[in-house]
């Protein structure tokens, strides 16, 4: 996975961050981001609904990622 831009790189961050955050929860029940910011508060929701446009963003990275390559491999042959 090709990080091209800094929006790839900070997408693929949240992301990441946003998957540990899940894990937390399910083996720990534990939520990291409602323990830093309040659960239920403006700043919570504010980071997930980043984390989830983030998540959007990934989906949108890898169909252009397996669009670029199709046409790569295309025009090789």
């Amino acid at each position: 996975m090709a990080v091209r831009n800094p929006v790839d790189l900070i997408a693929l961050i949240l992301v990441i961050v946003g998957g540990l955050n899940w894990g937390l929860v399910g083996l720990f029940d534990f939520n990291l981001v409602d323990t830093i910011f309040g659960a239920g508060s403006t700043l919570s929701r504010i980071v997930y609904m980043i984390v989830g446009l983030a998540a959007l963003y990934m989906i949108y990275f890898t169909v252009r990622a397996e669009t670029s390559q199709t046409h790569e491999t295309a025009v090789r042959h």
